[in-house]
């Protein structure tokens, strides 16, 4: 299979199981859509859960990489939280189905859950939970008040991408686009009021 194939049905894959969740998602509709055999498609990847384990794997790539980068951008851990916070808000508005599917792994995975033998997505996690760690603060973080302000800062994020449509129909593009704008600052308080004194 090309890189370019390969690229292709992980985005229709990743598109799919965005809109419509891993278990509304078939290995025949991803087919179907790449005008693939069903079994064409089992041959590259095996099963429907090792092509959505590929997708999160990607994401997961992706982000570690960009905490990779912030890192050696800058040493001070708060601004790596906030550029991190703040990068991942924009980058969502071009990879819309990555918020949706990774909110969706958070919420539609209580069956799948006990027999996941790889969390693809916990290194990434592990690593702003660490950054968290690092910085100052009155008290030291233990690791669930770090990755419950790690969750916090992720919904915001996700929340706002997730429901533009709906919010844009409610209160119009207009009110949206001064909300998407004022939305970076908003963040950056919302990580500067857990630490004040930094």
């Amino acid at each position: 299979m090309s890189k370019t194939t390969r690229e292709q049905l992980l985005n229709v894959a990743r598109r799919q199981f965005a809109v419509r969740g891993f278990y509304g998602t078939s290995i025949a509709s991803i087919a179907d859509e790449l005008g693939l055999s069903k079994q064409a498609l089992l041959h590259h990847f095996g099963s429907k859960e090792k092509l959505y384990g590929e997708i999160l794997k990607d994401i997961s790539e992706r982000s570690l990489s960009k905490i990779i980068q912030t890192q050696a951008d800058t040493s001070d851990p708060l601004l790596q939280l906030e550029a991190l916070m703040i990068g991942r808000w924009e980058r969502q508005f071009e990879h819309k189905d990555d918020a949706q599917l990774l909110t969706r792994e958070l919420l539609d995975n209580q069956c799948r859950a006990e027999h996941v033998s790889n969390w693809y997505l916990k290194p990434f996690l592990d690593a702003l939970v660490s950054i968290v760690q690092k910085i100052p603060s009155e008290e030291e973080l233990s690791d669930t008040q770090a990755l419950a302000f790690v969750c916090q800062l992720l919904g915001a994020v996700n929340y706002i991408v997730m429901s533009e449509p709906t919010l844009t129909q409610m209160f119009g593009s207009k009110a949206i686009d001064k909300v998407k704008a004022q939305y970076p600052e908003q963040l950056r308080l919302l990580i500067r009021a857990r630490f004040p004194e930094n």
